[in-house]
């Protein structure tokens, strides 16, 4: 593998390592064809629903009061897709450092003249690249909205942006997992297991009071991606996603250095 001297040339040279190994493995197709078919399936049940409420309202005006395409499929579609990248990104980050660390890669790959902050940058921005184009191939939904219907298209722009760093935040805490082991079952099992709790950590708001809701409100994951699908963005939201993502960014960094240190 040629790294270069380092820098962004290093940067795009794990990129596209990292790019063509999601590839030419299976795990790639078949975490395409699990987003997809599940999605599918949501973008199905939730266009029938509507359109059997639809016809009801036809008949019955008072149903129709609020009743609308963005409300009705964009937003829950997108709170869907949400619960599947919950279950596919570790599908996605497991292999990342964990399988280069079994099969002795890694140790090989950090004597090159890259530094490990460009490594992970590399492997971060592929795993980033690839769940665009996993986000990418949904954008049939609201295209095949919009042949018999005009959905608003801002909150479906700002909503895939809000999945989009949604993923990045998930591509991050998978990273600092697979940092930390060598296999990569235990390395997707410890990432689902933190992804659960940052997705279950707002139920305890319900529980608690005062400051405590709050912060139990602020550090749950999935909160912060409603305003998106609402076509709002809003500053606490991206401060969030980007919060979460470079904590830990920095966090995995750091776990590679204490390896390199222990040798």
């Amino acid at each position: 593998m040629d790294i270069g001297l380092g820098g962004p040339m290093g940067i795009l040279a794990i990129f596209k390592k990292e790019m063509r190994v999601y590839f030419a493995s299976p795990i790639a197709y078949a975490v395409f064809t699990i987003f997809l078919v599940i999605s599918g399936f949501f973008f199905y049940t939730l266009l029938t629903y509507f359109s059997l409420i639809s016809a009801q309202a036809s008949m019955n005006p008072g149903l129709a009061t609020g009743l609308n395409v963005t409300d009705g499929i964009v937003r829950p579609l997108f709170g869907n897709m949400s619960v599947i990248l919950l279950f596919v990104m570790p599908l996605i980050t497991m292999r990342l450092f964990a399988e280069e660390r079994k099969q002795g890669t890694l140790e090989l790959l950090l004597t090159y003249p890259v530094r490990d902050a460009e490594v992970l940058l590399g492997k971060f921005l592929a795993a980033t690249a690839f769940s665009g184009l996993l986000l990418l191939t949904t954008a049939l939904y609201p295209l095949l909205l919009a042949l018999w219907s005009e959905p608003e298209l801002y909150p479906i722009l700002t909503g895939y942006l809000g999945l989009l760093l949604l993923a990045m935040a998930f591509i991050s805490l998978g990273l600092l997992c697979s940092s930390l082991t060598e296999n990569q079952i235990v390395a997707a099992t410890l990432a689902f297991g933190a992804l659960l709790l940052f997705w279950i950590i707002g139920w305890a708001a319900m529980l608690a009071e005062g400051d405590w809701a709050l912060l139990f409100r602020y550090l749950s994951i999935v909160d912060h991606l409603a305003s998106f699908t609402q076509g709002v963005i809003e500053t606490k939201d991206l401060v969030y996603y980007l919060g979460v993502t470079s904590f830990f960014l920095f966090a995995t960094l750091k776990s590679m250095e204490i390896r390199r240190w222990k040798g």
